[in-house]
C-alpha cells in the first residue's frame, strides 16, 4: 500500500479520493507543510508518498502515469506528484523550507507545484509526464474546474492508455500485422490480474514448443512450428504492451525481456537443424553462422548507439538526410523493413519454415541479415565520418565494457598507445583479420591458428590501450565479436566430429548470453558485468587462443568434449551471476516506451 496526501483546500463532489484508492494508496488529509511533514514521517520508509492537490481535475491514467510507474524516483504532473523512498528525503526536506507566516501563500496556494519546483532544483531524477491529450490540472475556480471537466470528457482516456501502450517505433509487421489486436489481448490479460512476466514467460513456453516441433522433421512438425513461432511473437509484443498499459515494470521483467528474445530465436534455430538432421541434412553450420550473424549485427547496433547517444554536437550530412527521408511516409516503413526487425525476421522464418526446408530457412535467413546489416554498417560508418561529434568518457567506458577484453589484452594495452582516431578500429581489424587468414590457410589440425590467435591478442590489446573515443570506434567491439564467434565456427565445422558443430552452437549462445546481459545493464545505467567475471570467462581474446590450443591440440572427440565442458562453465559463470544481479535490488527496470499521449 502506498499513501497519498491531500494538500489544498477541499471541494465538493470530487472523486478523487475514489481514484486514488483504486490505484491503490491510502489516503490521508493535510492541512498545511508542517502537517503533511508529520504523516510523510510517519508512514513506513520503504513506501512511496504521493502529494496531490484537492482541486485536481484530470484523467484518471494522467494520475496513474504520474503516480505509479516504478521507473521513475520521483514524477509529476500539475496538482500531483510521487517520491519513491529514495526521493522521500527530498521531498521532506522541501516541505521543511516552506515558510511560515504572513507572505506565503503564493508558496502554499498550489503546494504541489511548489514541492515540484524544489525536487527538480534537487535532482532526484524527477520525471514531469509528458500528457500528450490527457488533462491534468488544478482547477481554482468553479469555472476553470467545469472548463476542465469538459476538457476530460472530451478525451477518451482509456483509449489513450491503450493506443499508448503500443511503441511509437516499431517495424512494418509489428505495426499492422501484431499490434492491432496484441494491445486488447494485454489489455484481456491486465483485467484478469496478468503480469507481464507471465506472459513473456508464456512467450517463451510457446516458441520452445515450436523449436519442438520442428525438432520432428515432418511437414506437420514444421507447420505447427511455423504457426507456434507467429503466435510466441504475438505473446511478445503482449508483455511489452501489458508493461506499458499497467505500468508494471520490474527488475525482473527487465532481466527476462532482455534474454528471453534471443533464447527464443536460437532454440528455434537449434530445432530446425535438429529437424532437417532427421531428414539427412546436416545445417548446424547455417544455424551457427544465423545466429553468429544475428548476435553480430545487434552489437553494432549495441556499439554504434552507446557511442553517440550522449555525444555532443552529434550531427551530420547523412543524419540529415535520413531525417529528411524520415519525413516522406513510405520511406520510414521501406527502410525500417530493409534492416529485418524482429518482426519481420520472424515472420519470414515461420512462412518458410511452413512451406520449404530448414536449409532454405537459414539461406534467406542469411541473404537477409547479412544485406540488412551491410545496410545498417555502412549508413552508420558515413554518419560517424561526416559528423563532428564529441564523444562523452561514459560512451568510452561502454565501449570498453562492450569489447569484453580479458587478461592478455590488458596486459598488451599496457604498453604505449598508438595516434590517431582511426588507430583502435585498425588495430581490432588487423587482428581479426590476421586470425581468420591463418583459420582459412591451415588444417583444423594446425598450430598456426594458434598463432593467429596470439597475434589477434597483441592488437585488440593495442585496440583498447586508449579511450575509445574516435570516430568509427563503435566498430571495435563487433569486430571482436566477429573474430570470437568465426573462430569457434570454423573450427567446429572444420572438426570429423559430427558433434562439435551442435556443441559450437551451445558455446556460442552461452558467450552471446554474456554479451547481451552486458549490453542491458549499460542501458540500465549499472554498468558492465563485475570484472571478475570478464577475468574469469578470459575475456574475448583469452576464448580464442584456448579455443586454437584445445583444436590444435586434442582429436577430433577429445575438441568436442572439451568444447563441451567450455560450453557448460562458461554458461553457468554467466548464468549464475547474471540472476544474481537481476533479482537483486540493485537491477534497472528497464522497457521500451510507448509513444506520448
Amino acid at each position: 500500500m502506498s499513501t497519498a496526501i491531500l494538500t489544498g483546500p477541499p471541494v465538493a463532489g470530487s472523486s478523487l479520493e475514489a481514484d486514488l484508492r483504486t490505484l491503490g494508496f491510502d489516503v490521508r488529509t493535510a492541512d498545511d507543510p508542517a502537517s503533511a511533514a508529520e504523516l510523510i514521517a510517519a508512514v513506513p520508509a520503504q513506501e512511496r508518498i504521493a502529494v496531490v492537490d484537492p482541486r485536481f481535475v484530470g484523467h484518471l491514467h494522467a494520475l496513474r502515469l504520474a503516480l505509479t510507474d516504478p521507473r521513475f524516483p520521483a514524477a509529476a504532473v500539475p496538482g500531483a506528484l510521487t517520491a519513491q523512498p529514495e526521493a522521500r528525503p527530498a521531498l521532506a526536506g522541501a516541505l521543511g523550507r516552506i515558510p511560515v507566516g504572513a507572505g506565503t501563500a503564493h508558496l502554499t496556494d498550489v503546494l504541489t507545484e511548489t514541492l515540484t519546483e524544489s525536487l527538480d532544483r534537487e535532482d532526484v531524477g524527477l520525471h514531469r509526464v509528458e500528457l500528450g491529450s490527457l488533462v491534468a490540472t488544478v482547477a481554482l475556480t468553479p469555472a476553470q474546474r467545469e472548463e476542465a471537466r469538459e476538457a476530460v470528457a472530451a478525451v477518451d482516456d482509456e483509449a489513450v492508455r491503450l493506443r499508448t501502450a503500443v511503441k511509437s517505433r516499431d517495424g512494418f509487421f509489428t505495426t499492422f500485422g501484431i499490434s492491432p489486436y496484441s494491445r486488447y489481448l494485454a489489455r484481456w490479460c491486465a483485467r484478469r490480474g496478468l503480469t507481464p512476466n507471465q506472459v513473456t514467460t508464456a512467450s517463451l513456453l510457446a516458441a520452445l514448443i515450436a523449436a519442438g516441433c520442428a525438432a520432428t522433421g515432418t511437414r506437420g512438425g514444421f507447420v505447427a512450428a511455423g504457426v507456434l513461432l507467429l503466435f510466441s511473437f504475438v505473446l511478445d509484443c503482449a508483455d511489452g504492451q501489458l508493461a506499458r498499459y499497467s505500468l508494471q515494470y520490474s527488475t525482473m521483467g527487465a532481466w527476462l525481456d532482455a534474454t528471453f528474445d534471443r533464447a527464443k530465436e536460437y532454440a528455434y534455430y537449434a530445432g530446425l537443424a535438429l529437424g532437417a538432421a532427421r531428414g539427412g541434412d546436416d545445417v548446424w553450420a547455417l544455424a551457427l553462422g544465423a545466429m553468429v550473424l544475428q548476435t553480430c549485427r545487434h552489437v553494432v547496433d549495441f556499439s554504434f548507439n552507446e557511442a553517440n547517444h550522449d555525444a555532443t554536437a552529434n550531427t551530420s550530412p547523412t543524419a540529415a538526410l535520413s531525417d529528411k527521408l524520415d519525413s516522406v511516409g513510405w520511406t520510414v516503413w521501406v527502410r525500417r523493413m530493409i534492416v529485418l526487425p524482429i518482426g519481420e525476421r520472424w515472420a519470414m522464418i515461420a512462412v518458410l519454415t511452413a512451406l520449404t526446408t530448414p536449409r532454405i530457412v537459414f539461406y534467406a535467413l542469411l541473404v537477409g541479415c547479412a544485406l540488412a546489416a551491410c545496410y545498417t554498417t555502412a549508413g552508420r560508418v558515413l554518419r560517424s565520418l561526416t559528423r563532428r561529434a564529441r564523444r562523452t568518457d561514459r560512451a568510452a567506458r561502454a565501449l570498453a565494457d562492450l569489447a569484453d577484453s580479458g587478461p592478455l589484452a590488458t596486459l598488451f594495452a599496457k604498453g604505449p598507445a598508438a595516434r590517431g582516431n582511426m588507430t583502435p578500429p585498425l588495430m581490432a581489424l588487423a587482428g581479426v583479420a590476421f586470425l581468420m587468414a591463418q583459420l582459412a590457410w591451415k588444417d583444423g589440425g594446425s598450430w598456426w591458428p594458434v598463432l593467429g590467435a596470439a597475434i589477434y591478442a597483441a592488437f585488440s590489446g593495442a585496440a583498447v590501450a586508449r579511450a575509445l573515443k574516435g570516430p568509427l570506434d563503435w566498430l571495435v567491439p563487433p569486430l571482436f565479436r566477429i573474430g570470437e564467434y568465426v573462430t569457434i565456427l570454423v573450427l567446429a565445422a572444420r572438426s570429423d566430429d559430427p558433434g562439435a558443430l551442435p556443441v559450437a552452437y551451445g558455446l556460442v549462445a552461452a558467450v552471446a548470453y554474456h554479451h547481451y546481459d552486458t549490453v542491458y545493464r549499460i542501458r540500465g545505467g549499472t554498468g558492465a558485468p563485475p570484472r571478475w567475471l570478464v577475468r574469469a570467462t578470459g575475456g574475448s581474446e583469452g576464448r580464442i587462443l584456448v579455443i586454437t590450443v584445445l583444436a590444435a591440440a586434442l582429436s577430433p572427440s577429445g575438441f568436442t568434449i572439451a568444447l563441451t565442458a567450455l560450453a557448460v562453465v562458461l554458461a553457468l559463470l554467466v548464468l549464475t551471476e547474471s540472476i544474481r544481479f537481476w533479482v537483486s535490488s540493485g537491477a534497472p527496470a528497464v522497457h521500451d516506451e510507448g509513444e506520448p499521449a
